[in-house]
């Protein structure tokens, strides 16, 4: 089952569950749609996977299995300012 991790790793953007903006790779990484598209190119700077949309639990799948509320971020390249 996917974590559905709360942010985005590369600006910390919050990406709740239902979050149409969420990209993912094959290991869970998480980016939003913006970092994803125009800082990363689609493609994952842990694993080098693509990024995909991730999918979206159902409200009452989410009581049952929450999300995680674990934030990861990372210094990548690509993501720092300057």
């Amino acid at each position: 089952m996917l974590e559905l991790r709360p942010n985005c790793e590369c600006c910390d953007r919050e990406l709740p569950p239902e979050s149409e903006l969420a990209r993912i790779c094959t290991y869970e990484c998480t980016f939003c749609a913006d970092c994803a598209e125009d800082r990363l190119g689609g493609r994952c700077p842990n694993c080098g996977g693509n990024l995909v949309p991730r999918p979206i639990r159902p409200p009452e799948k989410l009581a049952q299995d929450r999300a995680s509320t674990v934030r990861v971020t990372k210094p990548h390249q690509a993501c720092l300012p300057g």
